[in-house]
């Protein structure tokens, strides 16, 4: 569930069915209903496991330094639908939302789609009301039969390939690796992160099926260990990201490379000193969020991005103690993030959940398959934070579901 979605559905009467339908018949009919609000601007479509947000928001910063009126359409949220449509930054408005919900109606989509094809419907006519100068979208499950998939961006971007939401993307690599693929479009160029091989493959392949041009981290460009971002025209120096961790360094070097395309497409100049500024202060709430003096938060939900969680928290903390919060979904490898975060932890507190988020696993069942030596349950995010002494650091991470209701907890209560 959505927050606040459901509250514009009845406030405007527009009906949508909560499910996961895989396929583009439905959103394609809806978009040739609302006139093709997808096709009215300049977009860039991005897909992949871990690093979409992140690298989104680098773009995005990328783009507002030189000048340009950007929109987002990332998910999921972090308190409620608004945050997921931003212009410029800002979440969308009451006023803009239910502009948007309207037209929609007037289009006839109520009853046509499932909860996320209406949002991503959504999405597009409020984007292409506000006429922006470009949209970022990101793939909400997958990419080639993603509700976002009907859109014609400047160029497709996947930074990540792991394994995730394997029921319906596959169960390897490849056929995950696949599923993103789809987002690269006829004559248009795709860049991409240091994948594995077997999904570079697929990459490869993808690209020369549908006459592409595809840039690859690590072989076409990429940051040196002195913060050089080089492609063999152009470099720019100094660039220190703002988001920790390693990965960040290859999320930023993908996002220069997404922007350089775009800059070419709409006839814009780079400026070096905008790069800088743009890399040194893009933010992304829950990603390694720094909530107060001894509080991180990350959406560590996947093997892949508990590893990088590891090599963050090993970078920024040292030998220093750490104490870990958790709390994840039930269809996530939770074992896999677990063993993970115990190459840095040995203390553990799990949270209880309310019994209706059916989605999450319990508490007592993390507790069951931690295999940490100092492991416990707590009521409450808030009360396990407290019960921590305000000198140890505490990292709190698993799904980005859980962590938006947490986050607003513990900025409201801790200084």
């Amino acid at each position: 569930m959505i927050p606040k979605f459901d509250y514009y559905k009845q406030l405007n009467g527009v009906v949508s069915s909560d499910e996961i339908k895989p396929g583009l018949e439905a959103i394609e009919n809806a978009m040739e209903l609302s006139g093709h609000p997808e096709l009215s601007i300049p977009v860039i479509h991005v897909a992949g496991t871990n690093g979409k947000g992140s690298t989104i928001k680098m773009i995005e910063r990328l783009l507002q330094t030189h000048g340009l009126k950007t929109a987002t359409f990332m998910s999921p949220c972090i308190n409620d639908v608004h945050d997921q449509i931003q212009f410029n930054g800002q979440s969308i408005t009451e006023q803009q939302m239910n502009r948007a919900f309207q037209s929609a109606k007037e289009c006839g989509l109520s009853g046509r789609l499932t909860d996320f094809e209406l949002l991503t419907a959504i999405a597009f006519i409020a984007i292409s009301q506000e006429q922006p100068d470009i949209a970022l979208i990101e793939s909400g499950l997958g990419g080639r039969f993603d509700s976002t998939n009907v859109v014609n961006p400047i160029v497709s971007v996947i930074p990540s390939i792991a394994l995730e939401h394997t029921a319906f993307l596959g169960d390897t690599i490849e056929k995950i690796a696949t599923h993103k693929a789809g987002i690269i479009k006829e004559g248009k160029q795709v860049v991409i992160g240091e994948l594995p091989l077997e999904a570079e493959k697929v990459m490869r392949l993808e690209a020369v099926q549908k006459n592409g041009i595809l840039k690859i981290n690590g072989i076409d460009f990429s940051v040196d260990h002195d913060n050089k971002w080089h492609n063999g025209e152009l470099e720019f120096s100094e660039l220190i990201p703002s988001l920790k961790g390693e990965h960040q360094v290859g999320n930023m070097a993908v996002a220069i490379q997404a922007f350089l395309i775009v800059a070419e497409r709409l006839e814009m100049k780079p400026i070096e000193n905008n790069i800088r500024e743009a890399v040194s202060s893009t933010t992304l709430a829950g990603r390694f969020e720094q909530i107060s003096s001894n509080v991180w938060m990350d959406g560590a939900h996947n093997p892949a991005s508990a590893k990088m969680l590891k090599e963050t928290i090993q970078q920024q903390f040292q030998f220093e103690k750490v104490t870990m919060i958790v709390g994840i979904l039930k269809d996530k490898d939770v074992q896999g993030v677990l063993r993970q975060l115990e190459e840095v932890s040995d203390e553990f507190i799990f949270v209880e959940v309310e019994r209706e988020q059916e989605r999450l696993i319990s508490s007592q069942a993390l507790l069951d398959l931690s295999a940490a030596t100092q492991k416990s349950v707590s009521n409450s995010v808030l009360e396990a934070v407290k019960s921590i002494s305000p000198t140890q650091k505490i990292v709190i991470t698993g799904s980005l579901y859980l962590l938006a209701q947490w986050r607003d907890v513990l900025r409201k209560n801790l200084v």
